[in-house]
């Protein structure tokens, strides 16, 4: 057994333990296995294991994947994570099948209209990125403007607004880690429970937040979706892209 398909097993047991734990079915959370930085071969062994859905952070490296394994598409899902900026949200309404980084409208709009330029392929699935911790270095609205962004999001053509996503500053405290991801998820239930009878938030289920080092935390708090890469893929270099 390869290191990549052993730590992906215990990815998905550390996920079902935090499941249990938080008195939740471990279904009820999805694996996103961040492959940012690895090839296009360890995306592949990872797919012949079991694993779907692949988040990547950088356009360039990311379109060059999943060009390389455009043979394998119909079994993957591919997920921007990274930020976004306007030159580049065309190639991702092109290629990806969700977006997780939404934190203006401007892009929203750019995604909504350059999706439609495919008429062959889906809605596009997108999350608005909240910036709980309110750090400089980190993009995201504030959760006192998700709503907002969000209701703007939701009239838009060609995507479908899914939910909510965070990044919490780093803190190795598990009681401080779930307070900033019950921040986000009582701002998800408030935006959800405002909108219980609107068919544009009929597909508003995911909180995608938790990542290696905190996905215990983000699982007991609600989180439907965590973002794990090092704890798959090992350790990455730092790259600028």
């Amino acid at each position: 057994m390869s290191s990549l398909i052993f730590n992906l097993i215990q990815v998905k047991e550390r996920i079902e333990l935090a499941a249990l734990a938080a008195k939740r079915e471990p279904e009820e959370i999805e694996l996103l296995a961040v492959s940012k930085t690895f090839s296009a071969s360890a995306i592949e062994e990872a797919m012949h294991a079991g694993q779907s859905a692949f988040g990547e952070n950088y356009v360039q490296e990311a379109v060059e994947k999943i060009t390389q394994l455009e043979k394998l598409r119909p079994w993957l899902v591919w997920h921007f994570i990274g930020p976004l900026q306007s030159n580049k949200t065309r190639e991702v309404a092109e290629h990806f099948d969700w977006v997780h980084s939404v934190d203006r409208l401007k892009i929203a709009e750019r995604l909504s209209a350059q999706r439609g330029e495919f008429p062959n392929l889906p809605e596009l699935q997108l999350c608005v990125q909240v910036n709980v911790s309110e750090e400089d270095s980190k993009s995201g609205v504030a959760l006192a403007e998700a709503e907002t962004l969000c209701n703007a999001v939701s009239k838009l053509p060609n995507v479908v607004l899914r939910g909510l996503m965070a990044i919490p500053a780093p803190n190795p405290d598990p009681q401080v880690q779930r307070e900033a991801f019950a921040a986000v998820r009582n701002c998800f239930m408030r935006i959800q429970s405002s909108h219980l009878l609107d068919p544009a938030y009929q597909f508003f289920d995911t909180l995608s937040m938790g990542m290696s080092d905190d996905l215990e935390s983000a699982i007991a708090e609600g989180s439907t979706m965590v973002r794990v890469g090092t704890a798959i893929f090992g350790k990455r270099d730092k790259i600028t892209k």
